[in-house]
């Protein structure tokens, strides 16, 4: 027989009304922070799971420079002076690259070597010209016009450069993920233990669909909406069906169900009616958090903790169980499983730059979105089509019509999303990328906050943040008339963040022999007096390619026009032989094992937007620089923090 409560504990059902904030606060602090469940699985498996720490590629994807199209590689100095009426003849090399295929000859001056889409391009080719584009001649190919260096190349580690944090901790695996994974090579990844969510219905009155209705009875419906709300939200539901109003029952339904599983939810028996028992027994098994919480429809909400496992008791009435569900109960359940908070995901913006486009055929760009200083801002994300990153880093794609050959600078248009779960950026940072940055951001994205990196150089970073497109813009930016770094870039409504110093350097391979016992100078000057001696450059806008410029002193020698964006891809080149120097950060050339002569220690600071100083994710990147973990990793990864981490330069100090 049910017992029933004595008179005298129906009035003390409510401990007290909290507001949804103070409910919450507390929630949130009886439940964090906490052992993260993890697991490591299969890449075929990790579809829809959350990722356990940040992942790093072992390798440069590509892991070569390669050609984009089917065609031909060639020096692109040799079709400096072709043209429609004064053809240039270049002969074929031996041999024709294909997928898989290693080159086996260099291209020299006035020669061409074929190559198919994906294969590696030879030594000394710094170009591919498409084969349509060229006319077949004995031995040989007549070409009526000039090519570009780089074009049609992705060099080394353009996608993926060794070392690089590709994939963050808490995003969730889909199938660009487990692109960017399976290039890689990676085929296990550690992931959140999915949530074992239990779910019991309370109260005499129900009945399963299914079964037949009673007088006075009524169908469970809070059990299946729950249990598919758990699901949506990263947790694996058990239903464990419904308990009849017997306290002793309860008690024991409860003690079981957390005995086996993370979470515990039930719904109904929260009022202040004389059959609840819910109450009395969390108070015995545990912490109750609250019980009743000023919501409208919701307030017969109980929040509980036993044994750390969240307890949560839903009101009755289904629109006020799921109403309190989603609002209180999927942040905490998400974060359990290492999920992103739920928001809304609305898709108006503005492109900051000007994209072109193919006359003549609807494009898709896909974009990542930022914050702007009128609105979210869509940046192309496109590395090339063979990019993997591409698809992976973008939040959505527009739209460019076929009658349209570009899209300008400033126009507002419509973003399609690849998930409704959109979060927009906390932090921005568009500038100059170093591993470094990686080290003194990681504590922000610890802290729950989304951070967004887009790496377009130095310079192109300033400009992003004069126009109010971001939170930071990183630089390294040598001033030659004060000899000073990146003060003089400075402009109104930018301040300095002193970063970290990093040796630049030139780097070759240890067996080279010609570098033998020289400092960078000298070793310089050895390689411009070889004709054969092979440089590879950086792009421009880089910092390291204005000292470079420096260290060249107007001499542009063989390699002058190969120009990489990354330190990654310039070690690459070295290291495989299609460049005997060139220059990177010390980190890089280590990580590569190259030889490394010291030329500049440089300054690596962050240009800060005044007027985004007191954002919290900005703040937070700021105490992360200043904290002593922060000081040590960076001196683990190679760079020595400046002296004063937030030490701010105005640019009218």
């Amino acid at each position: 027989m049910t017992k029933k409560p004595d008179a005298s504990l129906a009035q003390d059902q409510f401990l007290s009304i909290l507001s949804r904030e103070e409910a919450l606060t507390r929630f949130d602090a009886a439940l964090f922070p906490r052992v993260a469940m993890t697991e490591r699985v299969a890449l075929a498996e990790a579809l829809g799971r959350a990722l356990a720490q940040d992942v790093c590629a072992p390798i440069d994807v590509p892991p070569f420079d390669r050609s984009n199209v089917d065609g031909f590689a060639l020096r692109a100095a040799d079709l400096a002076q072709a043209s429609e009426t004064s053809p240039v003849r270049l002969a074929l090399n031996d041999e024709v690259i294909a997928c898989g295929t290693a080159p086996r000859f260099a291209v020299t001056p006035m020669t061409a070597t074929p190559i198919a889409t994906g294969g590696p391009v030879p030594r000394g080719a710094d170009a591919i010209i498409m084969i349509e584009q060229t006319q077949p001649a004995a031995g040989a190919i007549d070409v009526r016009r000039a090519v570009s260096a780089g074009q049609f190349i992705s060099s080394a580690g353009t996608d993926m450069a060794r070392g690089e944090t590709v994939l963050r901790a808490g995003i969730v695996i889909g199938a660009r993920e487990i692109g960017m994974l399976a290039a890689c090579g990676i085929a296990e990844i550690d992931v959140m233990r999915i949530p074992r969510v239990a779910i019991l219905s309370t109260g005499d009155e129900l009945v399963q669909p299914g079964g037949v209705l009673k007088p006075a009875q009524i169908f469970d419906t809070n059990g299946p909406i729950v249990a598919a709300a758990v699901r949506e939200n990263g947790g694996m539901p058990i239903f464990l069906g419904h308990v009849a109003d017997d306290e002793a029952a309860l008690e024991k339904a409860m003690r079981d169900a957390l005995a086996r599983h993370d979470m515990l939810i039930l719904s109904g028996g929260t009022s202040k009616g004389a059959g609840d028992y819910t109450h009395r027994i969390l108070s015995r098994l545990g912490q109750i958090i609250a019980h009743g919480v000023a919501l409208k429809p919701g307030k017969p909400l109980c929040l509980a903790v036993c044994d750390g496992k969240p307890v949560v008791i839903l009101p009755g009435f289904p629109t006020s169980a799921m109403f309190t569900f989603h609002d209180m109960i999927v942040p905490s359940l998400r974060r359990m499983a290492g999920l992103p908070p739920r928001k809304d995901a609305k898709v108006e913006a503005r492109v900051p730059v000007r994209i072109a486009s193919e006359l003549g055929r609807a494009e898709f760009v896909m974009v990542a979105l930022v914050e702007g200083a009128d609105g979210l801002l869509a940046y192309p994300t496109g590395k090339g089509s063979g990019a993997i990153t591409s698809f992976a880093q973008a939040d959505g794609f527009l739209r460019i019509d076929a009658l349209a050959d570009h899209m300008a600078a400033g126009t507002s248009t419509e973003v399609t999303l690849f998930t409704p779960h959109l979060r927009v950026p906390d932090l921005t940072i568009i500038g100059s990328h170093c591993t470094g940055l990686d080290v003194a951001i990681a504590p922000v994205a610890q802290s729950g906050f989304a951070t967004r990196i887009i790496a377009v150089g130095s310079l192109g970073g300033l400009a992003a943040a004069k126009r109010g497109e971001c939170d930071i813009a990183p630089i390294h930016l040598f001033d030659d008339k004060s000899e000073t770094y990146n003060k003089p870039f400075l402009s109104e409504g930018l301040e300095l963040v002193e970063g970290w110093r990093r040796m630049q350097g030139i780097v070759f391979r240890k067996d080279d022999t010609r570098f033998a016992g020289l400092d960078a100078r000298a070793a310089v000057g050895k390689a411009l007096a070889d004709p054969h001696c092979l440089m590879v450059n950086r792009n421009q806008g880089a910092g390291t390619r204005i000292l470079l410029d420096r260290l060249l002193d107007g001499v542009k020698p063989e390699g002058y026009w190969n120009q990489p964006k990354s330190h990654n891809a310039v070690a690459a080149a070295v290291a495989q032989g299609r460049a005997d120097w060139g220059m990177t950060i010390a980190p890089v050339a280590e990580a590569y094992g190259l030889a490394f002569l010291p030329f500049a220690q440089e300054h690596y600071d962050l240009a800060l937007v005044t007027a985004r100083k007191d954002k919290p994710a900005v703040q937070a990147l700021l105490a992360s620089l200043n904290s002593e973990e922060t000081r040590e990793a960076l001196k683990a990864a190679g760079f020595t923090p400046a002296p004063s981490l937030l030490r701010f330069v105005r640019n009218d100090d």
